[in-house]
């Protein structure tokens, strides 16, 4: 497959040319990636030492360790978050990926997600009281983004053959241990210690597209809310004859186990309980819609959709909870509901952060801005680049096997940081007669919203970023055809 993308950049402090810089860096990007198609494959087969960065590279100094991936050596080690964990197979984890594990950026006082965390807390906090005027719904924001298989998708009745499941579009430690995709990992065990109503809050970890919306690393808030059948009854007229279960049929409204009146209520909870939280964060007079949508841990599920400036926009996955997970965790006798929204997504639409690689930024001249007295305070984004993007296209061979896009994207991201804006697939082609393939993956732009990341010849982050661009070209030893052109 040959592959083309378009380098693009903007910085913020440039003292030369910003055209012209954006271009050498952009050339060095493009001779990098000349031979990525089987960088990959390699890198798992070589074993390497890595000397162990700060604290959040969460790299121990153990054998097969790549400098931009980690393998499935046997008998290698990673080391993460104080504890280590053996290497298989299944290990794609890369030195990118693996620097973010630790920031917190939920737990970052000012910062724009901590701002959405601690609004949606006081929210719930105020809202929902416990009988001894202590709040109902207790809070987690630092429980270990390392989770077992289990947790993330058994646990969660999620298939063994769904696609969520898959390797190319998660970060496995090894086949038993991963970085959680979702906060949802620990629905199961905050269940089963006999919590009923519960806020999760925690980074989550997904290989995806390369983009202004995506990144490997983001942020989600996930609640949980149990109910017994006095709870859910109560205030109900004739409610004492009412009941939570029955045996049925499964319909697009409701669980084979859940009587009708009993979902209904559930269903209307939930719907009031987030109808509150975004009125709180977004304001009065809001229109929001309820689609119908399909998660493997709740039946019905719903999305909700909020009108604004003129455009409807999701916010949020939620549904009333499976029965089935509800029981395996040992509450048998109660019903509940679940939901889970993107921090990064409600603070990009409410401050108009244009770009998710900004709330990794440590830039004064962006944290300040949100530097508030009042976490309600309304504050809107003041751009720092100055710069417009610089377009470039590459293309280069791939074998037609053990090769996904999010490879790519992992190795970019991983040589490029965060320099990389977006990567773009306009063209494939495959020769009829030879196994490798041409693709043409389009638009891969090089830019910083950062005044402090220069993307000049003299500055020592992009002089380190070209000395890995050019390791990785020397440790593939496939010749790969590329084509670059600005």
């Amino acid at each position: 497959m040959r592959e083309s993308n378009t380098l693009s950049s903007r910085s913020q402090e440039f003292y030369q040319s910003p055209v012209e810089s954006v271009k050498a860096a952009s050339t060095m990007v493009c001779s990098a990636l000349r031979r990525v198609a089987r960088m990959r494959v390699y890198l798992v087969r070589k074993a390497s030492s890595v000397s162990r960065g700060h604290q959040h590279q969460a790299l121990g100094s153990r054998p097969a360790v790549s400098e931009f991936t980690v393998g499935g050596a046997p008998g290698g080690l990673v080391e993460l978050l104080g504890k280590s964990y053996p290497l298989d197979d299944y290990s794609n984890l890369s030195r990118k990926v693996l620097s973010r594990v630790g920031r917190n950026l939920h737990n970052k006082q000012h910062h724009p997600l901590w701002l959405i965390k601690e609004r949606v807390k006081e929210h719930f906090y105020k809202q929902y009281v416990g009988r001894f005027g202590t709040p109902l719904f207790s809070v987690y924001d630092d429980l270990s983004p390392v989770v077992t298989t289990w947790q993330n998708f058994d646990s969660l009745l999620i298939p063994a053959d769904h696609p969520s499941r898959k390797k190319g579009d998660n970060y496995y430690l090894n086949r038993t241990h991963m970085l959680r995709a979702h906060t949802s990992a620990h629905q199961w065990d905050l269940l089963h210690a006999g919590l009923d109503a519960f806020l999760v809050v925690g980074d989550v970890y997904r290989r995806d597209q390369i983009d202004s919306q995506h990144y490997p690393v983001f942020h989600q808030l996930e609640a949980v809310r149990l109910f017994s059948k006095h709870e859910l009854f109560a205030g109900i007229k004739d409610g004492e004859s009412l009941q939570l279960f029955e045996q049925s049929s499964r319909s697009t409204h409701k669980q084979e186990t859940h009587t009708m009146e009993a979902m209904k209520l559930v269903e209307f909870n939930l719907k009031q309980t987030l109808t509150r939280l975004v009125t709180h964060l977004f304001g009065d007079g809001l229109d929001i819609r309820w689609v119908d949508c399909y998660f493997p841990f709740t039946h019905p599920s719903f999305e909700l959709e909020i009108n604004f400036h003129g455009e409807w926009l999701e916010v949020l996955g939620c549904g009333v909870m499976e029965q089935q997970l509800v029981n395996s965790a040992g509450a048998q006798d109660k019903i509940g509901w679940a939901f889970g929204l993107g921090l990064e997504r409600l603070a990009m639409i409410l401050y108009d952060i244009p770009d998710i690689r900004l709330f990794w930024s440590e830039d004064e001249r962006f944290l300040k801005q949100f530097c508030l007295s009042d976490i309600n305070q309304k504050v809107k984004f003041q751009p720092l680049s100055k710069y417009p993007a610089v377009i470039n296209d590459i293309s280069f061979w791939l074998p037609s096997e053990n090769y996904t896009e999010n490879d790519f994207y992992d190795l970019v991201r991983t040589i490029g940081g965060d320099l990389v804006e977006k990567v773009d697939l306009i063209d494939k082609f495959e020769h009829p007669k030879l196994t490798c393939h041409i693709g043409n993956h389009g638009d891969l732009l090089l830019s910083s919203h950062s005044p402090k990341t220069e993307i000049q010849s003299n500055n020592p982050c992009c002089g380190d970023t070209v000395h890995k661009l050019w390791r990785a070209t020397d440790e593939a030893k496939t010749t790969h055809y590329l084509s670059y052109s600005s």
